[in-house]
């Protein structure tokens, strides 16, 4: 079973680490990150639970 937890959205470089630190926007993984549809990987992985079985994902 999978229950979608409404999160809010947070961009990497406004991802707020220990000691305030912040990502770079140059940063490679950063960069890529924006590059992925999150919403839609994550429609097809929901389509991989039972709505009716098992303990909440």
């Amino acid at each position: 079973m999978y229950l979608k937890v409404g999160q809010p959205d947070t961009t990497p470089e406004n991802f707020e680490l220990p000691f305030h630190g912040q990502l770079s926007p140059d940063n490679r993984w950063v960069v890529m990150a924006s590059l992925i549809s999150w919403s839609e990987y994550e429609d097809k992985y929901v389509s991989l639970f039972s709505e009716e079985r098992g303990a909440p994902a």
